[in-house]
């Protein structure tokens, strides 16, 4: 979750051992990501609309209940018994880690800023990936894609500079949304190293036992912060958080199910429609306005992740008739 890419347990929907792409449609692909941006806000609004429940509490509430949809599916498509089976368990755990953190980190940054910032700060994700890839694993990265980041990341200043009111003469740094501000740029870092994580992971690990024992990993780790000062919550808090995890699981399955349908290049850019759905019911529902800004940062970085989607698959076009042509 972070907020949303901040869920790390969406990382593995493209990856890991997915049914291939029996019939190409890119239509009904498309179609299957937009709703599954549309329940993952809609969870992050249940989340946020608690208000006074600890971020611990709803990584437990998010995770548990959300392996009732995706354990379910997996038994009505006979695929039960590959949602447990891994050759890797001690690399689970050690990803469950760094994503309960980062969903910490972002559930915690819901709580403090406006819903449309929190999701445009989390869009820096993918750009620290390509940071991180070339400094710790030291992928090739080309002046391109490095040009494209860099430019995003300008984005991110601009949403975090009126925030961060100790860098321009204001109040200290005790503010709310100040501290918000941090954690959701924390968020975006941590889930950066989930998702490196789970792109590990993938050369040996379905798609089913990543999602699967990410959840069972977030809930077991999450009732850790249960004596740091969990709450009992109201029936109307209890409601929203159960279907915080619901409305997270079918986003999971459906997320999962556009990539089968068509390229990652072609579906990942419509993630971004994440950011007028959250400006909308940010005003309708929590009488958020957004700031001119944030809506600028938003934009720089959005054009800046599509970018490097582009980039990346043009690239994979390349590298694919290079093959190709030197194949006898």
């Amino acid at each position: 979750m972070s907020v949303f890419r901040k869920d790390p347990a969406r990382a593995a929907a493209p990856a890991a051992s997915a049914p291939a792409m029996a019939v190409a449609n890119p239509m009904r692909g498309i179609m299957l990501k937009v709703v599954s941006v549309l329940f993952f806000v809609i969870m992050a609004t249940m989340l946020k609309a608690t208000e006074t429940v600890p971020s611990g509490e709803m990584v437990f509430f998010r995770s548990f209940f959300a392996l009732i949809p995706v354990l379910g599916y997996l038994a009505w498509k006979r695929r039960f018994y590959q949602a447990f089976a891994t050759k890797r368990p001690l690399g689970h755990i050690l990803r469950g880690l760094v994503g309960v953190t980062s969903m910490s980190l972002g559930f915690f940054a819901l709580t403090r800023l406006p819903l449309p910032e929190a999701t445009a700060i989390n869009y820096a994700t993918p750009l620290l990936i390509v940071i991180f890839s070339a400094v710790l694993l030291h992928e090739r990265v080309h002046v391109f894609r490095w040009t494209a980041v860099m430019v995003g990341l300008v984005g991110v200043v601009i949403i975090l500079w009126p925030r961060l009111t100790v860098f321009s003469g204001g109040e200290a740094l005790g503010d709310a949304e100040a501290v918000g501000a941090i954690a959701a740029l924390l968020a975006a870092v941590v889930s950066a190293f989930a998702q490196m994580a789970v792109r590990n992971l993938v050369h040996t690990e379905r798609t089913e036992a990543i999602v699967t024992y990410f959840f069972i990993s977030a809930s077991v780790l999450s009732l850790m912060t249960l004596p740091f000062g969990w709450v009992w919550p109201t029936p109307q808090q209890a409601a929203l958080l159960v279907g915080a995890g619901f409305f997270g699981g079918l986003g999971q399955l459906l997320m999962t199910s556009s990539y089968r349908y068509a390229d990652m290049s072609v579906i990942a850019p419509f993630e971004y429609v994440s950011l007028l759905l959250t400006i909308v019911i940010g005003f309708f529902v929590f009488a958020e306005v957004p700031t001119v800004t944030m809506v600028v940062g938003a934009l720089i970085i959005i054009g800046s992740g599509i970018a490097v989607i582009l980039r990346e698959h043009r690239l994979g076009l390349d590298r694919i008739k290079a093959k190709e042509a030197t194949t006898p």
